[in-house]
Order: structure tokens, then sequence, then C-alpha cells
């Protein structure tokens, strides 16, 4: 597809409707060779895991045994350091994803992935169904929660050892130090490796795919603002920044759209 001008390009693609658009945007996909897939909690919600800020999610639980804080506290370093019981009481009841299965989006990107069709996913996700639906290519620019690591000798555990830990406070069979899970908690910065990777992928990249996020979180519209190349998509149910820049908007449910994806 050749344009005169960005404006030109724009000025085409915001005017499709319906299957025409779902048209473009596999002529964006076929043309580009180094694809790229940044999402957030409304990629994981199909999967019955509740995002952070929307109308159901998470933070507007209202839980009595956890009334008296705030969300971001109880998943911050400080309420691990000077609160470590309703931390780990809180990751209990709410952040345990391993039932989940994946959905018709991660199993898209995967499949882009074997196809050669995708550089990688860069995720905010916690939840680890990118991997569970085959994506090797993840850049966890927030952790996983089916991760944890001892804080003192830094041995590592799987996926079970604080879901199923009896103690209040899980400790390390080796050295006593307390077992945290291995997630960018608030307070802290993001893990360098899974960054700089995200980084690359998005310096290199001729297409750009939002899906899931309203880019309200810094790390992610960090990431964002970096990306420079050809053809920009945005794939989300709420408003998301960037439209504006945007030569495909996608104001749907992401599997959905995903599914029309012609690998």
């Amino acid at each position: 597809m050749k344009f005169i001008s960005e404006r030109e390009k724009q000025k085409c693609f915001h005017s499709l409707e319906g299957e025409e658009k779902y048209d473009a945007l596999n002529r964006i996909l076929k043309e580009s060779e180094h694809i790229v897939f940044l999402g957030g909690a409304g990629v994981s919600t199909e999967s019955g895991i509740p995002d952070f800020r929307g109308k159901n999610g998470l933070y507007k639980k209202r839980d009595k045994a956890f009334k008296k804080y705030k969300p971001e506290y109880l998943l911050s370093i400080d309420c691990l350091e000077r609160e470590p019981e309703v931390f780990f009481s809180y990751m209990r009841k709410n952040l345990d994803s391993r039932g989940a299965m994946p959905n018709a989006a991660h199993e898209k990107l995967a499949e882009m992935e074997k196809a050669g069709r995708l550089d990688g996913v860069i995720t905010q996700n916690i939840d680890g169904l990118h991997q569970k639906a085959g994506s090797r290519r993840v850049a966890e620019i927030h952790g996983s929660v089916l991760r944890s690591y001892c804080t003192k000798c830094r041995r590592e555990y799987g996926e079970n050892f604080i879901f199923e830990n009896e103690e209040p406070i899980p400790h390390c069979p080796e050295c006593g130090g307390v077992v945290r899970p291995d997630v960018t908690l608030y307070g802290e910065f993001l893990p360098t490796n899974e960054y700089e990777q995200a980084a690359a992928w998005i310096r290199y990249a001729d297409c750009l795919i939002i899906g899931g996020t309203s880019l309200e979180v810094g790390s992610a519209a960090q990431l964002a603002h970096m990306y420079h190349g050809k053809y920009l998509v945005i794939i989300n149910k709420g408003p998301t920044r960037l439209e504006g820049r945007a030569d495909l908007v996608f104001h749907e449910s992401i599997g959905s759209v995903m599914r029309k994806i012609r690998i």
C-alpha cells in the first residue's frame, strides 16, 4: 500500500468500516516484516482474569478484609516489606491465575509467532497466558506471578509455592528468607532485561499492535511512544492514548478482532 503522505494514509484507513477494516488490517500485516504486539490487562479479561481499573476491575472490589488499604498499596513493595501478611493474603485471594486458560488473542499471537509473522509480545500482564498458549518470544515487563524467589538466597520457586504454602508469609526452606513473587510491584523498577528486549523490538518494528490497554500505565505508554514505524493498530474496548497516531482503531473485543487475522 502506497500513500503520498501520512495524512492521506490515515484518511484512507479511518474511512473504513466493517469487513473493509479487517481487510485493511490483514493487508497491513501481510506487508509488514517486523510485527510487535504490546498488550495489557484487556488481553486476559476474556480468560476470566479481571483488569485493574475497569468497571469490574480488581481496584473496584469491595473486600472488607482490605477496605482500609488503597489497592496500589496492597500491590506495592512498601506493603510487602511493612505488612507482608496483608500482602500475601491479598495476593493469594486476587492474583492466582493458575487455572486460567488462553483465549483467542493469546492463541492467535502464538500462531503468528510460530508462522514467523511476529517478532515478539510485550505484556504488562503477570498471568503467563501468552506462554501457556505457546508464545516463546515474550517480554514480561511486569514479571510473572507464576514465578517466585527467595529475597535472601535468590533460590527460585515455581508457580505453586506461594499459593499452596500454608505459612501466612512463605519462607525459603533452604535459608528461611521470605519468598516473594517475581513481579514488579508499585515502587519498584521494571526488570532491565525484559524492558530492554521490549524496547529493541519496538525500535525495529514496522507494525505495532497495541491491544487491551489504555496506556495509562507509564511503562507501556513509554514503550508505545518509542514506536516510529510505518503502521500502528490499536485494539481496545475503551479509548486509548495515541489513537490520533493510529492507522486503525478497533473499539471491540480483542479476541473477535484477532480471530479475523489471516496468517
